[in-house]
């Protein structure tokens, strides 16, 4: 699958959804309305401890990318409204930002969760 997961930040959740589904072997990006300077630095250990190569990756804003290229667009739950980039699905999940890298570790395991879903119903 074809996947865009989008935040406001995109400097936690959303960053993690794409390693974790690039991993997954999904053509995945991430974006944000409001992005971040750089990843926080929890969601890079939490990434990297996985396996998954944080190399390149980056903050980026939404409004570099297509719907069109996606078959899915997937908001992280951060009540992020794009007029221009319609939403499929919002997963809900709340920001780890600021907390310990345990709540990272327990948002990662709820986003390989969902994405494990979305692969059972393709």
């Amino acid at each position: 699958m074809r996947l865009l997961f989008v935040c406001v930040g995109n400097s936690c959740r959303s960053q993690m959804a794409e390693g974790i589904a690039r991993s997954l072997g999904h053509t995945a990006d991430s974006a944000g309305t409001h992005p971040a300077e750089k990843i926080a630095s929890n969601a890079v250990k939490v990434l990297e401890s996985r396996g998954i190569s944080t190399a390149g990756m980056v903050p980026k804003n939404v409004e570099a990318f297509s719907p069109d290229d996606y078959d899915m667009v997937i908001s992280m739950g951060c009540g992020v409204h794009c007029p221009l980039m319609p939403i499929d699905q919002d997963w809900g999940l709340e920001d780890p930002v600021g907390q310990a890298l345990s709540v990272y570790e327990a948002t990662a395991d709820e986003i390989e969760r969902r994405l494990g879903e979305l692969q059972s119903k393709q």
